[in-house]
């Protein structure tokens, strides 16, 4: 026969009241189903817990056995909150892989809502281009990704588009096109030297890819990228959340001809069941970008 659970309970509460009636009554137990529990417990030690003539007093097997048994009520009741914790998303980890531009203007919103409600989650947070984003989520690297679904394997992944992010035009604040704020058309940036990078993927089904085709410079990293464009030696195409809000040297104009737009969501297996913590932040994301103003005006 195994040792339970509430018998182990059963005996610190005999010992902590001093006498099975009261224990009893702590423990919403009638005295005669207390005193079966405690002698179950001893049959299956095959010793005596309390003494025959006092049931108050324990036996030097039952001093052995108590604070063994408070040891092992206090680890059971920390792994019990543990494990509930955990199910309710309140403990454990959560990896998330992210296009950089909405790394840093849209996830540090939801992460700081995140932590609020889930202070004891861990999270890691790792930015990477669109096809590597995709290929941490498909190797089981990461819970979640967020990027657009230029490269999405429909098959294995399932993707939730919570905004759209419109691509523009980028340039030197002094370039000859920079005051075409309203909007620019494609044709009218076939007389300036072009720096391919690798949104401009998203002009290829259109007519724009021809200013693709006539580009001098190519340039993967983005950081890289507006370092170039602030030498003056060319112009590109980005999304707008790609733009720095506090950029000073540079500016972004809409691209109104043809008219583009990315989109933006987020990313999880389809056959595979995601722990609760990233549920919940996969619902936060939802729950904050869909429904946000600021991102789907």
């Amino acid at each position: 026969m195994n040792i339970k659970i509430q018998q182990l309970t059963h005996f610190i509460l005999v010992v902590e009241e001093g006498g099975f009636r009261a224990a009893s009554s702590r423990a919403n137990r009638s005295q005669a189903a207390l005193s079966t529990s405690i002698k179950e417990l001893e049959r299956t030690l095959e010793q005596p817990l309390f003494e025959s003539g006092n049931k108050s007093t324990l036996t030097p097997f039952g001093q052995i056995c108590l604070p063994k048994i408070k040891k092992f009520l206090h680890i059971y009741k920390a792994l019990d909150n543990d494990l509930r914790a955990a199910a309710a998303g309140q403990q454990g980890r959560v990896k998330i892989a992210s296009v950089p531009s909405v790394a840093a203007k849209l996830i540090p919103n939801v992460l700081g809502r995140f932590c609020k409600q889930y202070p004891n989650v861990e999270v890691s947070l790792i930015d990477d281009n669109a096809a590597g984003v995709e290929a941490r989520l498909l190797s089981g690297e990461v819970d979640l990704a967020l990027g657009n679904c230029a490269n999405l394997d429909v098959d294995a992944v399932n993707f939730t588009p919570l905004i759209s992010d419109p691509i523009g035009v980028v340039c030197l604040k002094d370039h000859p096109i920079a005051s075409m704020s309203r909007g620019i058309k494609w044709q009218e940036l076939l007389d300036y030297p072009f720096i391919n990078n690798g949104t401009c993927l998203l002009l290829e089904p259109t007519p724009a890819r021809a200013i693709i085709e006539k580009a001098l410079y190519s340039v993967e990293n983005i950081t890289s990228l507006f370092s170039v464009l602030k030498l003056g030696i060319g112009i590109t195409t980005l999304p707008k959340l790609a733009f720095p809000d506090n950029e000073s040297d540079l500016v972004w104009l809409p691209l109104i001809d043809p008219s583009i737009e990315r989109k933006i969501g987020i990313f999880r297996l389809t056959d595979h069941t995601i722990s609760p913590q990233a549920h919940a932040f996969y619902e936060l994301c939802i729950e904050h970008l869909i429904c946000s103003d600021e991102f789907n005006r």
